[in-house]
């Protein structure tokens, strides 16, 4: 019976490590009110599984989505939807260059921001880390109100090749994704309008 249940406790210690292997933690979450309105940094923490590093080792790119939410609780109607964005990233392997490329943008068709590496590990440490990410524009409406706040890292499995979305149909090796982050903002106010820089006038001629 006692080797049994060691048998147990060992098998449940690898099925948790297991569970570990394919999650995102998301650290730190900071809001921060700037002129053009609020923005997110972010810190996440995973690991690529075996089967993912040799997918992207072998040219095949992956693609990951931060997603944030803004909501606001309304006991009257439906929760009220104040922001909603998404942030793609592309994980790619160059092998005539030898090289890591990390892509970011608003959607897969238009990435602004493309930087190279030369290990994964220097790609992954940058891919982990969102900073100053606009998620509210200042023109939105935002009341007085405490907000919902959420946010998230998956990988979009929908975006790989064909046969690869089948296999992960089945297969965790092929998952990598974090529970929804929430927190409340309380009571947001109004960014405010960047001051404007007028030159101070010429004093008239005596």
């Amino acid at each position: 019976m006692r080797r049994i249940a060691l048998l147990t406790g060992f098998l449940a210690l690898l099925a948790a490590g297991a569970a570990r292997a394919d999650a995102i933690e998301v650290r730190d979450v900071v809001l921060r009110a700037v002129d053009e309105g609020l923005v997110l940094d972010a810190d996440f923490d995973f690991e690529l599984t075996p089967r993912l590093a040799e997918v992207v080792a072998n040219g095949v790119p992956l693609y990951f989505r931060v997603e944030f939410e803004l909501t606001r609780s309304r006991w009257y109607w439906f929760d009220e939807r104040a922001a909603s964005r998404v942030l793609q990233m592309r994980l790619s392997y160059h092998a005539l260059s030898r090289h890591y490329r990390l892509s970011a943008g608003i959607q897969p068709e238009r990435f602004m921001l493309q930087q190279n590496f030369a290990t994964l590990e220097e790609a992954l440490r940058v891919l982990k880390r969102v900073r100053s990410w606009l998620v509210v524009d200042r023109v939105a409406s935002i009341s007085r109100s405490d907000y919902d706040a959420a946010v998230r890292m998956r990988l979009d499995t929908t975006l790989l090749p064909k046969p690869f979305q089948l296999s992960a149909l089945t297969s965790r090796e092929l998952h990598l994704e974090s529970p929804w982050k929430r927190f409340v903002l309380r009571s947001p106010q109004q960014v405010p309008a960047p001051v404007e820089s007028r030159e101070p006038k010429k004093a008239a001629a005596r």
